[in-house]
Protein backbone atom coordinates (compact mmCIF):
# COMPACT_ATOMS: atom_id res chain seq x y z
CA UNK A 1 0.00 0.00 0.00
CA UNK A 2 1.11 3.50 -0.51
CA UNK A 3 2.09 6.07 1.79
CA UNK A 4 -0.73 7.81 -0.11
CA UNK A 5 -3.24 5.55 -0.28
CA UNK A 6 -2.80 4.64 3.22
CA UNK A 7 -3.09 8.29 4.07
CA UNK A 8 -6.50 8.72 2.40
CA UNK A 9 -7.78 4.94 4.26
CA UNK A 10 -6.62 6.98 7.08
CA UNK A 11 -8.63 10.30 6.48
CA UNK A 12 -11.84 7.45 5.51
CA UNK A 13 -11.49 6.46 8.90
CA UNK A 14 -11.08 9.77 10.58
CA UNK A 15 -14.28 11.01 8.62
CA UNK A 16 -16.45 7.83 9.42
CA UNK A 17 -15.28 9.16 13.56
CA UNK A 18 -16.25 12.29 12.83
CA UNK A 19 -19.89 11.70 11.08
CA UNK A 20 -20.89 8.39 12.70
CA UNK A 21 -21.51 9.93 16.83
CA UNK A 22 -24.58 8.99 17.64
CA UNK A 23 -26.95 11.74 17.94
CA UNK A 24 -29.46 11.95 21.34
CA UNK A 25 -33.07 9.75 20.65
CA UNK A 26 -35.95 12.18 21.01
CA UNK A 27 -39.05 9.63 21.31
CA UNK A 28 -41.68 11.22 18.56
CA UNK A 29 -38.78 12.75 16.82
CA UNK A 30 -36.29 10.42 15.86
CA UNK A 31 -37.37 8.51 13.11
CA UNK A 32 -37.44 4.71 14.13
CA UNK A 33 -36.66 2.97 11.07
CA UNK A 34 -38.00 -0.53 10.11
CA UNK A 35 -34.78 -1.24 8.47
CA UNK A 36 -31.55 -0.23 7.35
CA UNK A 37 -27.93 -0.57 7.31
CA UNK A 38 -25.23 -0.50 10.30
CA UNK A 39 -21.39 0.59 8.87
CA UNK A 40 -18.20 0.73 10.59
CA UNK A 41 -15.33 2.57 9.52
CA UNK A 42 -13.75 -0.28 8.36
CA UNK A 43 -16.60 -0.82 5.75
CA UNK A 44 -16.61 2.76 5.14
CA UNK A 45 -12.77 2.05 4.19
CA UNK A 46 -13.11 -1.08 2.72
CA UNK A 47 -15.51 0.53 -0.04
CA UNK A 48 -13.04 3.43 -0.53
CA UNK A 49 -10.07 1.16 -0.50
CA UNK A 50 -11.41 -0.64 -4.11
CA UNK A 51 -12.76 2.39 -5.29
CA UNK A 52 -8.92 3.66 -5.20
CA UNK A 53 -7.95 0.57 -6.93
CA UNK A 54 -10.87 1.00 -9.48
CA UNK A 55 -12.42 -2.52 -8.85
CA UNK A 56 -15.14 -1.77 -11.15
CA UNK A 57 -16.06 -5.04 -12.13
CA UNK A 58 -16.90 -9.07 -10.74
CA UNK A 59 -12.69 -9.80 -9.96
CA UNK A 60 -11.07 -10.50 -6.56
CA UNK A 61 -13.01 -9.44 -3.82
CA UNK A 62 -16.35 -11.25 -5.25
CA UNK A 63 -14.48 -14.59 -5.63
CA UNK A 64 -13.01 -14.14 -1.81
CA UNK A 65 -16.71 -13.36 -1.03
CA UNK A 66 -18.24 -16.46 -2.76
CA UNK A 67 -15.84 -18.43 -0.95
CA UNK A 68 -16.16 -17.41 2.29
CA UNK A 69 -20.14 -17.25 2.29
CA UNK A 70 -20.10 -20.63 0.89
CA UNK A 71 -17.88 -22.15 4.18
CA UNK A 72 -20.30 -19.66 6.11
CA UNK A 73 -22.87 -21.44 5.25
CA UNK A 74 -21.04 -25.33 4.66
CA UNK A 75 -22.13 -25.42 1.16
CA UNK A 76 -20.13 -25.53 -1.49
CA UNK A 77 -20.47 -23.17 -4.09
CA UNK A 78 -22.38 -19.83 -4.01
CA UNK A 79 -22.35 -17.40 -6.67
CA UNK A 80 -22.44 -13.49 -6.49
CA UNK A 81 -25.31 -11.43 -8.63
CA UNK A 82 -26.57 -7.97 -8.76
CA UNK A 83 -29.88 -8.31 -6.19
CA UNK A 84 -32.26 -11.39 -4.03
CA UNK A 85 -34.30 -10.63 -7.18
CA UNK A 86 -32.02 -11.63 -9.45
CA UNK A 87 -30.73 -14.90 -7.26
CA UNK A 88 -34.26 -15.97 -7.55
CA UNK A 89 -34.64 -15.75 -11.28
CA UNK A 90 -31.13 -17.52 -11.87
CA UNK A 91 -32.10 -20.04 -9.31
CA UNK A 92 -35.57 -20.98 -10.98
CA UNK A 93 -33.94 -20.27 -15.01
CA UNK A 94 -30.99 -22.36 -13.92
CA UNK A 95 -33.61 -25.86 -13.56
CA UNK A 96 -35.29 -25.49 -16.81
CA UNK A 97 -31.74 -26.04 -18.61
CA UNK A 98 -31.69 -28.87 -20.90
CA UNK A 99 -28.37 -30.37 -18.97
CA UNK A 100 -31.17 -31.69 -16.53
CA UNK A 101 -32.95 -34.28 -18.88
CA UNK A 102 -36.17 -35.40 -17.65
CA UNK A 103 -35.85 -33.20 -14.50
CA UNK A 104 -35.68 -29.84 -16.46
CA UNK A 105 -38.57 -27.44 -15.85
CA UNK A 106 -40.40 -26.85 -18.74
CA UNK A 107 -42.85 -24.21 -19.89
CA UNK A 108 -46.42 -25.10 -18.45
CA UNK A 109 -44.91 -27.14 -15.38
CA UNK A 110 -46.33 -25.95 -12.05
CA UNK A 111 -44.35 -24.61 -9.09
CA UNK A 112 -45.78 -24.39 -5.43
CA UNK A 113 -45.46 -21.30 -3.72
CA UNK A 114 -47.07 -18.72 -1.11
CA UNK A 115 -50.03 -16.03 -2.42
CA UNK A 116 -48.50 -13.74 0.99
CA UNK A 117 -44.99 -13.65 -0.20
CA UNK A 118 -42.61 -11.16 -2.05
CA UNK A 119 -43.16 -10.83 -6.15
CA UNK A 120 -39.77 -12.30 -6.56
CA UNK A 121 -40.48 -14.81 -5.10
CA UNK A 122 -42.93 -15.81 -7.48
CA UNK A 123 -42.15 -13.86 -10.85
CA UNK A 124 -39.33 -16.21 -11.88
CA UNK A 125 -42.19 -18.70 -12.28
CA UNK A 126 -43.93 -16.30 -14.59
CA UNK A 127 -41.16 -15.44 -16.36
CA UNK A 128 -39.98 -18.79 -16.91
CA UNK A 129 -43.35 -19.75 -18.94
CA UNK A 130 -44.37 -21.99 -15.59
CA UNK A 131 -47.59 -22.00 -13.88
CA UNK A 132 -47.52 -20.82 -9.97
CA UNK A 133 -49.74 -22.53 -7.43
CA UNK A 134 -50.46 -20.85 -4.68
CA UNK A 135 -51.30 -21.61 -1.12
CA UNK A 136 -51.88 -20.22 2.35
CA UNK A 137 -50.12 -19.18 4.87
CA UNK A 138 -50.51 -19.76 8.92
CA UNK A 139 -51.45 -16.34 10.91
CA UNK A 140 -48.86 -16.23 14.07
CA UNK A 141 -45.41 -18.20 11.97
CA UNK A 142 -47.00 -16.68 8.43
CA UNK A 143 -45.12 -19.65 6.68
CA UNK A 144 -46.86 -22.04 5.57
CA UNK A 145 -46.91 -26.19 6.32
CA UNK A 146 -45.90 -29.39 4.89
CA UNK A 147 -49.47 -30.34 4.39
CA UNK A 148 -51.05 -27.44 2.41
CA UNK A 149 -48.40 -28.43 0.09
CA UNK A 150 -48.62 -31.82 -0.32
CA UNK A 151 -51.98 -31.08 -1.29
CA UNK A 152 -51.19 -28.73 -3.74
CA UNK A 153 -49.07 -31.61 -5.32
CA UNK A 154 -50.29 -32.07 -9.13
CA UNK A 155 -49.15 -34.16 -12.70
CA UNK A 156 -47.49 -30.77 -13.92
CA UNK A 157 -45.60 -29.90 -10.18
CA UNK A 158 -41.79 -29.69 -10.90
CA UNK A 159 -40.95 -27.62 -7.79
CA UNK A 160 -41.29 -25.85 -4.59
CA UNK A 161 -39.89 -22.20 -3.85
CA UNK A 162 -41.06 -20.43 -0.42
CA UNK A 163 -39.69 -17.47 1.82
CA UNK A 164 -38.56 -17.69 5.72
CA UNK A 165 -40.75 -15.14 5.97
CA UNK A 166 -38.99 -12.21 8.37
CA UNK A 167 -36.85 -14.29 9.04
CA UNK A 168 -39.00 -17.04 10.76
CA UNK A 169 -38.36 -20.37 8.94
CA UNK A 170 -40.49 -22.80 7.29
CA UNK A 171 -40.25 -26.92 8.43
CA UNK A 172 -37.07 -27.02 5.69
CA UNK A 173 -36.99 -30.57 6.89
CA UNK A 174 -39.99 -31.85 6.34
CA UNK A 175 -40.47 -29.67 2.67
CA UNK A 176 -37.16 -31.10 1.60
CA UNK A 177 -38.28 -34.60 2.71
CA UNK A 178 -41.66 -33.93 1.14
CA UNK A 179 -39.58 -32.89 -2.38
CA UNK A 180 -37.47 -35.74 -2.28
CA UNK A 181 -40.26 -37.80 -2.45
CA UNK A 182 -42.40 -36.21 -5.05
CA UNK A 183 -39.45 -36.10 -7.18
CA UNK A 184 -39.84 -32.36 -6.96
CA UNK A 185 -37.00 -29.36 -6.87
CA UNK A 186 -36.96 -27.11 -3.40
CA UNK A 187 -35.50 -23.37 -3.57
CA UNK A 188 -35.19 -22.01 -0.07
CA UNK A 189 -35.75 -17.87 -0.48
CA UNK A 190 -33.44 -17.24 2.35
CA UNK A 191 -33.66 -13.63 1.87
CA UNK A 192 -34.99 -12.45 4.80
CA UNK A 193 -33.46 -15.09 7.03
CA UNK A 194 -29.62 -14.82 6.82
CA UNK A 195 -28.47 -16.46 10.55
CA UNK A 196 -31.56 -18.36 10.83
CA UNK A 197 -31.34 -22.02 12.41
CA UNK A 198 -33.97 -25.01 12.02
CA UNK A 199 -32.98 -27.66 14.23
CA UNK A 200 -29.56 -26.20 15.21
CA UNK A 201 -29.18 -25.79 11.14
CA UNK A 202 -28.68 -22.58 8.82
CA UNK A 203 -31.60 -21.80 7.01
CA UNK A 204 -30.76 -21.67 3.23
CA UNK A 205 -28.55 -25.23 3.66
CA UNK A 206 -31.73 -27.60 3.26
CA UNK A 207 -33.47 -27.15 -0.55
CA UNK A 208 -31.11 -28.01 -3.77
CA UNK A 209 -30.98 -23.84 -4.36
CA UNK A 210 -31.43 -21.32 -1.94
CA UNK A 211 -31.13 -17.50 -2.31
CA UNK A 212 -30.22 -13.97 0.05
CA UNK A 213 -30.45 -10.90 -0.59
CA UNK A 214 -27.91 -8.34 0.19
CA UNK A 215 -30.30 -4.94 -0.25
CA UNK A 216 -29.78 -2.67 2.83
CA UNK A 217 -32.76 -4.00 4.50
CA UNK A 218 -31.22 -7.53 5.08
CA UNK A 219 -29.33 -9.33 7.62
CA UNK A 220 -25.65 -8.14 5.80
CA UNK A 221 -25.49 -5.28 2.45
CA UNK A 222 -23.56 -4.68 -0.53
CA UNK A 223 -26.05 -2.10 -1.18
CA UNK A 224 -27.50 -4.57 -3.98
CA UNK A 225 -26.37 -7.64 -4.54
CA UNK A 226 -27.31 -11.05 -4.13
CA UNK A 227 -26.28 -14.59 -3.88
CA UNK A 228 -27.41 -17.89 -5.23
CA UNK A 229 -26.14 -21.44 -2.98
CA UNK A 230 -26.13 -25.06 -3.62
CA UNK A 231 -24.21 -27.97 -2.68
CA UNK A 232 -24.61 -29.25 -6.56
CA UNK A 233 -21.57 -28.26 -9.05
CA UNK A 234 -23.88 -29.09 -11.70
CA UNK A 235 -26.80 -26.65 -10.72
CA UNK A 236 -23.59 -24.10 -9.49
CA UNK A 237 -22.22 -23.85 -12.90
CA UNK A 238 -26.00 -23.53 -14.43
CA UNK A 239 -26.30 -20.76 -12.29
CA UNK A 240 -23.18 -19.48 -13.42
CA UNK A 241 -23.63 -19.70 -17.15
CA UNK A 242 -27.10 -17.67 -16.51
CA UNK A 243 -25.65 -14.94 -14.79
CA UNK A 244 -22.79 -14.53 -17.08
CA UNK A 245 -24.65 -13.81 -20.57
CA UNK A 246 -25.52 -17.62 -20.98
CA UNK A 247 -22.01 -18.56 -22.04
CA UNK A 248 -20.65 -22.32 -21.48
CA UNK A 249 -17.04 -20.76 -20.35
CA UNK A 250 -17.00 -21.02 -16.71
CA UNK A 251 -13.58 -18.53 -16.60
CA UNK A 252 -14.14 -15.12 -15.29
CA UNK A 253 -13.84 -11.90 -17.19
CA UNK A 254 -10.41 -11.38 -18.07
CA UNK A 255 -9.38 -14.92 -17.41
CA UNK A 256 -8.40 -16.96 -20.35
CA UNK A 257 -8.45 -20.46 -21.08
CA UNK A 258 -8.77 -21.63 -17.26
CA UNK A 259 -11.44 -24.03 -18.14
CA UNK A 260 -8.32 -25.86 -20.32
CA UNK A 261 -11.39 -25.57 -23.44
CA UNK A 262 -10.82 -22.49 -25.38
CA UNK A 263 -9.84 -23.65 -28.54
CA UNK A 264 -10.35 -27.10 -27.82
CA UNK A 265 -13.90 -28.06 -28.10
CA UNK A 266 -16.80 -28.22 -30.37
CA UNK A 267 -20.28 -27.26 -29.02
CA UNK A 268 -23.37 -27.15 -30.97
CA UNK A 269 -23.49 -26.76 -34.78
CA UNK A 270 -20.06 -24.43 -34.44
CA UNK A 271 -16.76 -25.50 -35.89
CA UNK A 272 -14.49 -27.04 -33.44
CA UNK A 273 -12.05 -24.73 -31.77
CA UNK A 274 -14.57 -22.07 -32.00
CA UNK A 275 -13.63 -20.01 -28.90
CA UNK A 276 -15.23 -21.33 -26.03
CA UNK A 277 -15.69 -17.85 -24.18
CA UNK A 278 -18.16 -16.85 -26.78
CA UNK A 279 -20.14 -19.81 -26.80
CA UNK A 280 -23.72 -20.12 -25.48
CA UNK A 281 -25.60 -22.62 -24.02
CA UNK A 282 -28.13 -21.22 -22.13
CA UNK A 283 -30.52 -17.99 -23.34
CA UNK A 284 -28.93 -15.87 -20.61
CA UNK A 285 -28.33 -12.74 -18.55
CA UNK A 286 -26.10 -9.81 -17.14
CA UNK A 287 -26.78 -10.48 -13.44
CA UNK A 288 -23.19 -10.20 -11.93
CA UNK A 289 -21.89 -7.86 -9.19
CA UNK A 290 -18.72 -5.51 -8.66
CA UNK A 291 -15.93 -6.00 -6.54
CA UNK A 292 -17.00 -2.63 -4.99
CA UNK A 293 -19.77 -4.42 -3.56
CA UNK A 294 -18.20 -7.54 -2.85
CA UNK A 295 -15.39 -5.65 -0.57
CA UNK A 296 -18.28 -3.90 1.55
CA UNK A 297 -19.99 -7.03 1.66
CA UNK A 298 -16.97 -8.89 3.02
CA UNK A 299 -16.45 -7.03 5.87
CA UNK A 300 -20.51 -7.39 7.03
CA UNK A 301 -19.85 -10.73 6.80
CA UNK A 302 -17.16 -10.30 9.84
CA UNK A 303 -20.13 -8.73 11.79
CA UNK A 304 -23.14 -11.30 10.55
CA UNK A 305 -23.76 -13.02 14.23
CA UNK A 306 -23.32 -9.34 16.05
CA UNK A 307 -26.69 -8.27 13.85
CA UNK A 308 -28.19 -11.50 14.08
CA UNK A 309 -27.86 -11.27 18.29
CA UNK A 310 -28.93 -8.02 18.04
CA UNK A 311 -32.28 -8.43 15.49
CA UNK A 312 -33.00 -11.31 18.16
CA UNK A 313 -32.44 -9.50 21.28
CA UNK A 314 -34.92 -6.33 20.14
CA UNK A 315 -37.16 -8.78 18.67
CA UNK A 316 -37.23 -10.41 22.38
CA UNK A 317 -37.89 -7.45 24.13
CA UNK A 318 -41.06 -6.25 21.57
CA UNK A 319 -42.11 -9.83 22.04
CA UNK A 320 -42.04 -9.54 26.22
CA UNK A 321 -43.67 -5.59 26.21
CA UNK A 322 -46.42 -6.42 23.99
CA UNK A 323 -47.69 -9.91 25.89
CA UNK A 324 -51.06 -9.87 26.72
CA UNK A 325 -52.37 -6.37 24.50
CA UNK A 326 -55.96 -7.20 23.76
CA UNK A 327 -56.44 -6.98 20.09
CA UNK A 328 -52.94 -8.14 18.39
CA UNK A 329 -51.84 -11.43 17.36
CA UNK A 330 -48.27 -11.41 18.04
CA UNK A 331 -45.72 -13.65 15.90
CA UNK A 332 -44.52 -16.85 17.28
CA UNK A 333 -41.12 -18.69 15.91
CA UNK A 334 -41.72 -21.53 14.18
CA UNK A 335 -40.93 -24.84 16.55
CA UNK A 336 -37.15 -26.23 16.48
CA UNK A 337 -36.09 -22.67 15.08
CA UNK A 338 -34.05 -20.39 16.32
CA UNK A 339 -34.91 -17.00 13.81
CA UNK A 340 -32.73 -14.15 12.99
CA UNK A 341 -35.54 -11.85 12.90
CA UNK A 342 -36.14 -9.52 9.96
CA UNK A 343 -39.05 -8.07 11.35
CA UNK A 344 -41.97 -8.07 14.64
CA UNK A 345 -44.76 -8.75 12.32
CA UNK A 346 -48.33 -8.07 14.22
CA UNK A 347 -51.56 -8.99 12.91
CA UNK A 348 -54.85 -6.38 14.56
CA UNK A 349 -57.44 -9.24 15.75
CA UNK A 350 -60.93 -8.52 13.75
CA UNK A 351 -62.51 -8.23 16.84
CA UNK A 352 -60.64 -4.98 17.89
CA UNK A 353 -61.96 -1.67 18.78
CA UNK A 354 -59.47 -0.59 15.92
CA UNK A 355 -57.97 -1.57 12.79
CA UNK A 356 -54.55 -1.91 11.25
CA UNK A 357 -54.96 1.57 9.57
CA UNK A 358 -55.55 2.99 12.75
CA UNK A 359 -52.65 1.78 14.22
CA UNK A 360 -49.93 2.34 11.45
CA UNK A 361 -51.03 5.55 11.20
CA UNK A 362 -50.41 6.10 15.22
CA UNK A 363 -47.24 4.64 14.99
CA UNK A 364 -46.09 6.88 11.76
CA UNK A 365 -47.13 10.28 13.63
CA UNK A 366 -44.82 9.45 16.29
CA UNK A 367 -41.88 8.87 13.89
CA UNK A 368 -42.52 4.92 13.62
CA UNK A 369 -41.94 3.47 10.64
CA UNK A 370 -44.13 0.59 9.82
CA UNK A 371 -44.48 -1.99 6.42
CA UNK A 372 -47.10 -4.74 4.95
CA UNK A 373 -46.36 -8.10 5.30
CA UNK A 374 -45.11 -7.64 1.32
CA UNK A 375 -47.88 -8.49 -1.11
CA UNK A 376 -50.45 -10.24 1.45
CA UNK A 377 -52.26 -11.90 -1.62
CA UNK A 378 -50.31 -11.86 -4.71
CA UNK A 379 -53.31 -13.21 -6.61
CA UNK A 380 -55.44 -9.66 -5.82
CA UNK A 381 -52.83 -7.57 -7.42
CA UNK A 382 -53.19 -6.04 -11.06
CA UNK A 383 -49.80 -7.10 -11.82
CA UNK A 384 -51.17 -11.07 -11.74
CA UNK A 385 -54.39 -10.53 -13.69
CA UNK A 386 -53.74 -12.17 -16.72
CA UNK A 387 -51.11 -15.02 -15.28
CA UNK A 388 -51.68 -18.26 -15.58
CA UNK A 389 -52.49 -19.85 -12.04
CA UNK A 390 -53.59 -22.42 -10.01
CA UNK A 391 -55.10 -22.04 -6.00
CA UNK A 392 -54.97 -24.82 -3.46
CA UNK A 393 -57.14 -24.58 -0.49
CA UNK A 394 -58.35 -20.80 0.50
CA UNK A 395 -56.29 -18.28 0.75
CA UNK A 396 -58.57 -16.83 3.87
CA UNK A 397 -55.10 -15.71 6.11
CA UNK A 398 -53.45 -14.39 2.98
CA UNK A 399 -56.82 -12.15 3.04
CA UNK A 400 -56.52 -11.54 6.72
CA UNK A 401 -52.79 -10.55 6.10
CA UNK A 402 -54.21 -7.60 3.21
CA UNK A 403 -56.38 -6.19 6.04
CA UNK A 404 -55.21 -6.74 9.07
CA UNK A 405 -51.08 -7.16 9.24
CA UNK A 406 -48.16 -5.11 9.72
CA UNK A 407 -44.26 -5.12 11.01
CA UNK A 408 -41.94 -2.75 12.38
CA UNK A 409 -38.31 -2.83 12.60
CA UNK A 410 -35.89 -4.92 14.80
CA UNK A 411 -32.71 -4.19 12.77
CA UNK A 412 -29.76 -3.66 14.73
CA UNK A 413 -29.44 0.20 14.23
CA UNK A 414 -32.39 0.19 16.62
CA UNK A 415 -31.93 0.88 20.58
CA UNK A 416 -33.15 -0.41 23.70
CA UNK A 417 -34.63 2.97 24.22
CA UNK A 418 -36.60 2.84 20.61
CA UNK A 419 -37.96 -0.39 21.54
CA UNK A 420 -38.99 0.67 24.72
CA UNK A 421 -40.84 3.70 23.27
CA UNK A 422 -42.17 1.62 20.22
CA UNK A 423 -43.61 -0.65 22.99
CA UNK A 424 -45.24 2.00 25.23
CA UNK A 425 -46.58 3.56 22.31
CA UNK A 426 -48.51 0.59 20.85
CA UNK A 427 -49.80 -0.18 24.50
CA UNK A 428 -50.84 3.35 25.09
CA UNK A 429 -52.82 3.68 21.83
CA UNK A 430 -54.78 0.34 22.32
CA UNK A 431 -55.26 1.31 26.37
CA UNK A 432 -57.28 4.63 24.55
CA UNK A 433 -58.96 2.59 22.27
CA UNK A 434 -59.79 -0.38 24.68
CA UNK A 435 -61.74 2.56 26.88
CA UNK A 436 -63.51 3.59 24.03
Amino acid sequence: MTDLKARILELVHEYHREQSGAGEFVAGETPVLSSGPVFDETERAALVEAALDMRIAASTYAVQFERRFARHFGMRKAQLTNSGSSANLLALSALTAQELGDRRLRPGDEVITVAAGFPTTVNPIVQNGLVPVFVDVDLGTYNTTVERVRAAIGPRTKAIIVAHTLGNPFDAVGMMALAEEHGLWLVEDNCDAVGSLYQGRPTGTFGHLSTVSFYPAHHITMGEGGCVLTNSLELSHLVQSFRDWGRDCWCRPGEDDRCHKRFGCQLGTLPFGYDHKYTFSQIGYNLKTTDLQAALGLRQLDRVAAFGEARRKNWQQLRADLDGVPGLLLPEATPDSDPSWFGFVITVRPSAPFTRNDLVLHLESRQIRTRLLFSGNLTRHPAYRQVDYRVVGTLENSDIIVDNTFWIGVYPGITEEMTTYVGRTIREFVAERSRG
